[in-house]
């Protein structure tokens, strides 16, 4: 089996370790005997989107987004229909403002994304920067956690078009206010979880990873499981990372262990049924 990922901007948009996750899915498809053809997509390069089962857009400073941007707008037509017919994509950070309405810098004039995530996105005069813990239910019957580390001033509100990723833990998330982090429409999964998120999430990549292998083989096509791997190291990484964003010690004692038991409700668990 194969699964075709477009790598989109990975030189203008790639910071914070966030070329990770592209290394992160290709390793556990690779681990499986699944083929993963990688092609990058920079600026100037229009490609087709719906030839891909799984993009990547990640973030970068407001500099580097603007030119993104810009650049974005030749790209959108072809974006959107991928998306409409469910190709998966992995937004962080700057891709996920890029996917949404608008994002208004504190210091400079707005920049307007493509408006397939029903969200906006205001500056805020001070920086959200720690480890975070958020709690997630993507239909797969057991919340679990998702952990990383947010580095992002814009504020993010939701409008009733997106849903969130999840419920903060611990860590500011979206606005700071709400309680949300990231959105989700259709198979898009947008997050400000930096680190990269995928290697400490392996439930997560490996999600993303069957459901690129839906888009591609459809319902009779796919294995109903992927094949388990050993993720001893991913699950001590991920338990240390929500170790650190659970301090003070009593939120952690409060919240860790409940986190840490929905993460890993199916011990070893790397593959997601439908």
């Amino acid at each position: 089996m194969e699964i075709r990922i477009c790598h989109l901007y990975p030189k203008l948009l790639s910071v914070a370790g966030d070329r990770g996750n592209l290394m992160a899915l290709a390793r556990r498809c690779a681990w499986r005997g699944i083929r993963c053809s990688v092609a990058e997509a920079d600026a100037g390069v229009v490609p087709d989107f719906t030839e891909f089962d799984l993009i990547l857009l990640h973030g970068g400073q407001d500099c580097e987004m603007r030119q993104a941007a810009r650049d974005l707008e030749l790209k959108a037509d072809s974006l959107r229909k991928a998306i409409e017919a469910d190709a998966v994509v992995l937004a962080v950070c700057a891709g996920y403002q890029l996917l949404a309405n608008y994002y208004v810098p504190a210091d400079g004039p707005r920049i307007s994304g493509i408006g397939v995530l029903d969200a906006v996105t205001e500056g805020g005069s001070t920086r959200f920067m720690s480890h975070i813990a958020v709690s997630c239910d993507i239909g797969q019957g057991v919340p679990r956690s998702l952990v990383g580390f947010e580095n992002h001033s814009g504020r993010t509100y939701l409008g009733p078009g997106a849903a969130p990723l999840g419920q903060v833990i611990a860590g500011s998330g979206n606005n700071g206010e709400d309680g949300t982090e990231g959105a989700r429409y259709r198979e898009v999964y947008a997050t400000y979880l930096h680190g990269p998120v995928l290697p400490k999430n392996p439930w997560l990549t490996d999600h993303l990873i069957y459901r690129a292998l839906r888009h591609r083989y459809g319902d009779t096509g796919t294995p109903d499981v992927l094949a388990s791997l050993e993720d001893q190291a991913e699950a001590e990484a991920h338990a240390a990372a929500l170790r650190l964003a659970c301090v003070p010690a009593r939120r952690w004692r409060a919240v860790g262990r409940q986190a840490i038991v929905a993460a890993n409700a199916v011990k070893g668990m790397a593959w997601i049924s439908r």
